[in-house]
């Protein structure tokens, strides 16, 4: 299939790296630009007349704009047909795409404060108390991950590598390589080292990323 795609946004934010993982299991060529922090201002009008939520990433390709990270991998698989990934029958969908919301809604949330405060040292994040709280809530959230990867014993949602891994490993990835207190979770260890044998994962997350 011949699509011409571009990405605008950083490898540094977890949500292009998103977008970037599912290119790579999907085969798909692309042109990525820079935008954001340390970058073109997301800020500034041409940005926004893409988004204007300014957040990347963006995509552009042959039919039209699109932002939102799971949106723009839910997007791109279902283009491509890939229904190993996000598969076509809905309930067997749905269980893909509830954690994969999961993960934008409680998992992301849950580690922001702790996350600027130990990882990008931000000054604004710096009460302790908070911080605390944050490491407590994020590894809260990933107890329930355990339980999940407990009952199925391979990937997410069960035997099969789904978009679900593409975007819970990601956030493992972060989790794992903060500096802080990590409960001993071992079927997360074990999906952890799974993982690493995809050349995804290797790119997208153990390559320097955090």
């Amino acid at each position: 299939m011949g699509h011409s795609l571009k990405i605008l946004g950083r490898t540094s934010s977890i949500n292009v790296r998103k977008v970037l993982w599912t290119c790579h299991e999907l085969g798909i060529e692309y042109v990525r630009e820079d935008w954001g922090i340390g970058y073109t201002p997301t800020q500034s009008p041409e940005f926004l007349a893409l988004n204007p939520n300014a957040q990347i990433p963006v995509l552009i390709d042959d039919h039209g704009v699109l932002w939102e990270s799971n949106t723009i991998c839910r997007y791109l698989v279902s283009l491509y047909q890939r229904h190993d990934l996000l598969p076509a029958e809905p309930a067997p969908r749905a269980r893909v795409e509830q954690w994969m919301d999961w993960q934008a809604t409680e998992l992301n949330p849950s580690w922001g404060y702790a996350f600027q405060a130990l990882v990008r040292q931000s000054p604004e994040h710096q009460d302790p108390q908070r911080i605390a709280a944050g490491v407590q809530g994020w590894n809260d959230k990933m107890g329930l991950l355990e339980q999940q990867l407990t009952k199925t014993n391979v990937y997410v949602t069960g035997d099969e590598f789904t978009l679900a891994d593409v975007l819970i490993g990601l956030s493992v990835h972060r989790w794992r390589m903060t500096p802080m207190e990590h409960p001993p979770y071992p079927a997360i260890a074990a999906y952890y080292e799974r993982l690493s044998q995809h050349p995804g994962f290797q790119t997208f997350a153990l390559d320097g990323h955090n």
